[in-house]
């Protein structure tokens, strides 16, 4: 099974949303990581088909996915940033109506149905109604009906947004069960779930890929670049005005500042370990972020 994307391009006018885009895409998780705007959501939703590209196509074991029309929508689960809900649907009764939307039969809507809210925890809310939910728990409700039809192509963004960090690990480790015959795709800007499950990062910016790999392979571009440095409270907003700061954490009379920076920052400055979050940092921490 694979997902391929061959020079895939969007258009707006005169604004290039994304820019010849190519990957092949096996079984696994792939996380998506870029600042607003760098047109994560527009290439999420050509790959599910909604939107078409202005040039290059998308193949799903060779064949191009609009042509396949219903037979490759058989195979898609999808959770956009902002799902649709009825407000007075209880759980279970949107679920069941969503199932009947993919056409399922009735009898495995309902088993579906069942199994899926116990799955993200919500059997307890099951004939509650949607408008009483937390925003946590419509977000649980989103992923529940992206898996109702057993897809073998799942596609989310921003899954994680409104969870708790418990709910954040249900998912996490729900998804990488999932993932093990499967294509899994995420967009997320919770960096630590994309470090916790990924097995395949992209980082976007303005259209294109412009770094991929494991999370250890795209680590190694953010080494000898994090640094530590300790500045007393009176020059710490100096600094945050400067550089670009990680973290920072009081200790008494002194600041100690986390530093994304290409070259040592002080004389002072001790060099870190980097993470993928400081990876994110050093290529978008200093752009404005914008939809």
């Amino acid at each position: 099974m694979e997902l391929s994307l061959d020079r895939l391009t969007k258009h707006y006018g005169s604004k290039i949303a994304v820019d010849h885009v190519s990957a092949d895409l096996k079984p696994g998780v792939y996380g998506l990581l870029g600042a607003n705007g760098a047109g994560k959501t527009t290439l999420m939703r050509m790959l599910c088909a909604i939107l078409e590209s202005t040039s290059g196509e998308v193949l799903f074991d060779g064949e191009e996915v609009t042509a396949m029309g219903a037979a490759y929508r058989d195979l898609l689960g999808y959770l956009p940033q902002d799902f649709g809900y009825y407000p007075n649907y209880t759980a279970e009764e949107f679920l069941r109506y969503i199932a009947a939307l993919k056409g399922l039969p009735r009898e495995k809507a309902r088993k579906k149905t069942r199994a899926l809210l116990e799955m993200t925890g919500l059997s307890h809310a099951a004939r509650k109604k949607l408008k009483t939910f937390s925003g946590g728990m419509k977000q649980r409700v989103g992923i529940a009906q992206a898996l109702l039809n057993d897809p073998k192509i799942l596609i989310l963004d921003e899954p994680t947004a409104g969870l708790d960090p418990k709910e954040r690990v249900r998912f996490r480790n729900l998804i990488a069960d999932y993932a093990e015959n499967r294509i899994v795709i995420l967009s997320t800007h919770i960096v630590s779930d994309i470090e916790a499950i990924a097995d395949k990062v992209f980082l976007m910016k303005k259209g294109k890929f412009i770094l991929e790999g494991t999370v250890p392979e795209l680590i190694l571009h953010a080494q000898n670049k994090i640094w530590e440095l300790s500045v007393p409270q009176k020059e710490f907003r100096r600094w945050q005005d400067t550089v670009t700061v990680a973290n920072l954490r009081h200790e008494g009379s002194q600041v100690i500042l986390r530093i994304v920076s290409d070259t040592k920052p002080a004389e002072a400055a001790v060099p870190c370990r980097a993470t993928l979050e400081d990876l994110y940092l050093y290529y978008f921490g200093k752009e404005n972020s914008y939809d």
